[in-house]
């Protein structure tokens, strides 16, 4: 069965259709169809709270659109979760209740924690051995999660109001850096030898930029260089250099800086990209909720 999730970023709006299938006896979710809107929400919450009507407007037609693709592929459900941007944002409810009357489009407003635990759902259908610890880092828009595991078990959590547009926008106070290198002193033992794996769209479009193997680890040193050369650059030279997206080309060096303090405090010299996001965590959700249905 295909199912379509819709999910409704800081920085973009995705809608991935996508079904759960199996190959050797091992799952995972196979994308069919994917589109990404630069909705930017998170520009006008930051600054007023509020997401205006221009705003308003680009956010119905794109529900409009994905609804209509997702008609187009027959889905069994749509899911649409909204996180950082909408959870601030003044009139987020009033909006949510809009976008169903007009679309149909139901839009579940979700925690930092929800978010996290949809994305970390997908994780185990990847080939993970689970006696080794491993914490799984999320860089978004308007927030960053960061989840340890023990024995395949979650132990602790955090989500952290640091994300790329926030950065952009000037709404990220010093004490933030102060709280996750706490939190990772109090949380987490560095000396243990762990796995970390990134999630986000940065993160996977620098894994790509450096030229890296599917699944293979990225180096925290080429990754340093990498953010210096972009720091460098003035947007339209990276686009024009990385062939990057406008709304890319701004938003990378914040999502490198992100990851790059957190790595620093983990004393970690490498990440893995799985290139898993929260989208593909509402796909296999919806799986294993009409698999019981069926059972």
């Amino acid at each position: 069965m295909q199912y379509a999730a819709i999910d409704i970023g800081t920085n973009a709006a995705r809608l991935l259709i996508g079904e759960v299938t199996e190959i050797d006896g091992a799952s995972f979710v196979k994308k069919l169809s994917y589109t990404r809107i630069p909705l930017r929400l998170g520009e006008s919450v930051f600054d007023d709270g509020i997401i205006p009507e221009k705003k308003q407007s680009d956010f119905r037609k794109s529900m409009h659109a994905f609804k209509l693709i997702s008609e187009l592929f027959d889905v069994k459900e749509i899911r649409a979760c909204a996180t950082s941007a909408m959870r601030e944002a003044k009139n987020g409810k009033e909006i949510q209740e809009m976008i169903l009357k007009e679309t149909g489009v139901n839009i579940e407003i979700i925690t930092g924690s929800e978010e996290a635990r949809l994305i970390l759902s997908t994780f185990f259908l990847m080939d993970i051995d689970k006696a080794i610890p491993f914490i799984v880092i999320d860089v978004g828009g308007g927030s960053t999660e960061v989840s340890v595991f023990e024995n395949g078990e979650q132990t602790a959590s955090k989500s952290f109001r640091i994300g790329t547009l926030r950065i952009l926008k000037g709404k990220v106070t010093k004490d933030i850096w102060t709280q996750i290198h706490n939190w990772v002193a109090t949380h987490i033992d560095t000396k243990t030898v762990r796995h970390i794996y990134a999630t986000g769209g940065n993160i996977n479009k620098v894994h790509k930029l450096l030229g890296a193997g599917n699944k293979e680890p990225i180096a925290f040193d080429k990754m340093k260089i990498l953010r210096d050369e972009l720091d460098s650059l003035s947007l339209l030279q990276r686009m024009t250099k990385y062939q990057l997206r406008p709304d890319r080309a701004d938003v990378i060096v914040p999502a490198l800086d992100i990851y790059l303090y957190i790595l620093k405090e983990l004393k970690c010299e490498s990440i893995i990209v799985p290139k898993i996001g929260l989208s593909d965590g509402m796909i296999y959700n919806m799986h294993l909720k009409h698999s019981e249905i069926n059972e």
